[in-house]
């Protein structure tokens, strides 16, 4: 009898301890926590902490310069070796990011934004920049040249006129940690991401549209503490 408890304490013990791989060979998020200093090419990377690391980049830049990837996400292209020493290129537009200093950077749009809060639910403020094409009535413009808007000979003639603006305006994003989406900060993309906790999502839910409005950073919070990320160490 005493040797078949023994077994199923083994047994139970053994299955505890291979489910739980995480708290073996990875470490929770916490503030104190630092990325490992490089360039991320996708967010799977990100999700293992291994970007390349800087001694790993070709570039003339000292590696110790504070503005070191500045320098070296001020060009098109960026060169580096592989795990297996081969030399390989990314275009910039096609890198996801990168840490400095522990702290993680995301690539959005052609600048790059710091990732305030990490966690299930990311939080960050960035820079968005959009192009507007207005068109204008010429019958408005006093001193439009009639004479080219009567024009018989030209039948392909168009007498609006596009301008286009450019327009940056400041926005807030959140990022699922689990599918690596970036989203609008608004209460839909929230209860989307909410969805992986069904207790917490049923519980914003059931909240008048304005506290929806008015907890969307709370309940960003509760998720995190209830749902925490882990890392390789």
């Amino acid at each position: 009898m005493k040797t078949i408890y023994l077994f199923i304490c083994i047994y139970i013990f053994g299955t505890i301890a291979f489910s739980q791989p995480e708290q073996q060979d990875k470490v929770k998020y916490t503030h104190e926590f630092r990325f490992n200093e490089g360039i991320f090419i996708n967010f799977e990377q990100v999700i293992e902490n291994d970007p390349i690391r800087k001694y790993k980049i070709l570039t003339n830049a000292d590696y110790h310069d504070p503005v070191f990837f500045d320098k070296v996400l001020s060009n098109e292209v960026i060169y580096y070796f592989n795990d297996n020493s081969a030399r390989e290129e990314i275009s910039l537009e096609n890198i996801w990011g990168y840490s400095r200093n522990g702290v993680l950077y995301i690539k959005l749009d052609d600048n790059f934004i710091r990732v305030t809060i990490v966690g299930g639910i990311c939080h960050f403020v960035g820079a968005v920049t959009t192009m507007d094409t207005r068109y204008i009535d010429p019958y408005q413009n006093p001193y439009y040249n009639n004479y080219n808007y009567y024009n018989y000979y030209n039948s392909y003639y168009n007498p609006m006129q596009a301008t286009t603006y450019k327009r940056t305006e400041m926005k807030q994003f959140i990022l699922d940690f689990e599918t690596g989406k970036v989203m609008d900060y608004d209460v839909r993309n929230l209860q989307i991401a909410l969805m992986r906790d069904p207790e917490l999502y049923d519980e914003y839910n059931n909240l008048s549209s304005q506290k929806k409005k008015q907890l969307k950073f709370l309940y960003i919070r509760k998720f995190n503490d209830r749902n925490p990320i882990y890392f390789t160490k």
